[in-house]
């Protein structure tokens, strides 16, 4: 069952006082980006962050699930939290800056063609 747009937009929403958090589709789920780097991800409806130390010392107790099939675990937020915007803010700000820069593949020029006479 793929993530309802409604709950993604209620969570991108309750991020609002963080910064731009944008909201990309992949593989018929949703990745969560704040500072270019993506934090959390949303599958099957529920909410998974990924797993820092910043996050954990946050959270204190967590429960931990992965979000799709053979993928390590990550928090899974429950949707008591969802509504918890200045710790759900938090979560997330202390997440991404604990996260490394992610590194932008830069594209090789493709060589132009062989036009030699034969």
């Amino acid at each position: 069952m793929a993530s309802q747009a409604s709950s993604v937009e209620f969570i991108v929403d309750q991020l609002s006082s963080c910064g731009k958090v944008t909201a990309k589709r992949m593989f018929g789920e949703y990745g969560l980006y704040l500072s270019e780097k993506m934090f959390a991800v949303m599958c099957d409806d529920q909410l998974f962050i990924k797993p820092t130390d910043a996050g954990r010392a946050l959270l204190g107790e967590v429960t931990e699930a992965p979000p799709y099939p053979s993928a390590k675990p990550w928090f899974l937020l429950d949707t008591e939290m969802w509504e918890d915007r200045e710790r759900l803010c938090q979560l997330a700000l202390c997440t991404a800056a604990a996260l490394p820069v992610p590194v932008k593949k830069i594209k090789k020029p493709k060589a132009p063609k062989s036009t030699a006479a034969t």
